[in-house]
Formats: C-alpha cells, structure tokens, sequence
C-alpha cells in the first residue's frame, strides 16, 4: 500500500470520528437505527422469556392437574368401594363394619413379548409376588396384576388368563369372566335359573378378593347354555391402547 492511500484512509478516518463526536446529524443518522435494533433485541427477547416462563409455567400446571386427577380417581374408587360396603352393612343389619381399602398408581413399561397387548411389565412400588392384583384404568377394569420371574405383569382383560369374580344386571346374578379374543370377554358357570339379557351391565362383584365391588367392566352382548350353566359373552369397557399408567388396588377391606 502506497504512502498517498495510506494518508488518505488516515485522514478519512479522522474526519468521520470528529463527525460522529460533534455532528449531531450524522450521529443521529447512526445511532437512530443502532438504537431500533437495540430496542428490537431488548423486545423479542422480553417477549421470548416471557413466552418460555408461561409455557413452563403451563407445564407446572398441567403437571398439578395430572396429579390431583390421579389422585381423584383413587378416591373415587376407594369412595365407591366405601358405599358398597356401606349399602351392604345396611342390607344385612347387624354386619359388622371395618373397610381400609387401597390402591397404588403403577406405569407400564413395555409389552412382555412382541405381537402380544395383553400382557405388560409394570413398574410397581412394594410388589409382593405371592398375590395376585386387580387393575383399574380410569375407574374401569384393565385386567389383573400377577407374578412372572417374580416382576409384576398385567394380564389385560382379553388375556384368556386373566379372571375374577363378576355380577350381571340389577340382579347381580353372579359369574366368573375370562378373556376371549382380542375384543370379547366370556362369562361363565352362571346359574341357569337366574335370567340375565342382553344389554345387561357387568360389575365386578368383590368376592374374589381382588375388586371393590361394582367397578365398571362391560356389557352382555350374548347370551348361551352350557352344560347346565349359562354364558354371557361381554363386549369389555376398557378398550385402551395406551399402556401408560394403571391403578392396582393392593387391599379390597
């Protein structure tokens, strides 16, 4: 670089330093933008952490809620559970009465093997592999909990091992249900002198020790003979695909 350009870029420099001190225009000229993209910085960022506080926020939220629903639904199956007994005190007038139900919230995991949706691994606090669980989803019967390598694994309602203890219509003519196939359950050993239809809701009945009584678990859709006994096939409530969280009830009394 020749010494004449060198002088001139040094002087140019100068004079737009002495500008930029002492001439109001040309700052104003400068500074104004540089100010708007300060203000426009200052701004979006106000606005962005604004949004990310009331999304978290939301979250926090949404978090409670989830877990004040959990919570009313043990309530409100140990609530059921409570009135049952209640209605039964009643019924049989000098009853004694001494109720402590139970219930824990399990996850599921995974399925146990692929191709299979009726049997799940489930993570669950206190698992004693010497009993045998019942399982509720959102108030309705999912299936029953068990033992397998001495983990806990859910055996859904379509599962044909998956038993308990039923009750039929208004009646309560009792029953014993099983799984049938992938979207039917089969009651069975129902006394042929008690009438049972079509249309008729399908409890469960408590005396297996596994359910509160009257938890939800589906409808009669058919009705058959059997060897002196009737059938019921049961179109099931709990449908669900998703396996992620159930609750086990660890003690019916």
């Amino acid at each position: 670089m020749n010494r004449k350009l060198l002088g001139f870029l040094l002087i140019f420099a100068l004079l737009v330093a002495f500008a930029l001190n002492n001439s109001t225009l040309v700052q104003n000229s400068i500074i104004s933008p540089l100010n708007s993209i300060k203000q426009f910085y200052h701004a979006s960022f106000t606005q962005i952490r604004n949004a990310v506080n009331q999304h978290f926020n939301q979250q926090e939220h949404v978090a409670q809620l989830q877990e004040k629903l959990k919570m009313y639904e043990k309530n409100h199956l140990i609530s059921h559970q409570i009135a049952s007994e209640l209605n039964r005190l009643y019924q049989e007038n000098n009853a004694t009465f001494a109720s402590h139900p139970d219930l824990t919230l399990v996850q599921g995991l995974s399925y146990v093997t692929l191709g299979d949706m009726n049997k799940i691994w489930l993570h669950m606090d206190d698992f004693n592999s010497s009993k045998i669980y019942g399982l509720v989803y959102k108030e309705r019967v999912a299936g029953i909990v068990i033992a397998r390598n001495n983990q806990p694994m859910a055996l859904l309602n379509n599962d044909p091992k998956c038993s308990y203890a039923v009750s039929i219509g208004e009646k309560r003519v009792p029953g014993i249900i099983h799984g049938r196939s992938q979207k039917e359950m089969l009651v069975e050993f129902i006394p042929s002198w008690m009438p049972i239809f079509v249309g008729d809701e399908v409890v469960t009945s408590g005396l297996d020790n596994l359910f509160f009584s009257n938890v939800l678990v589906g409808v009669v859709t058919e009705v058959s003979q059997s060897q002196g006994y009737q059938n019921a096939v049961v179109l099931p409530y709990y449908q669900e695909s998703d396996i992620g969280f159930f609750h086990v009830i660890t003690q019916v009394r």
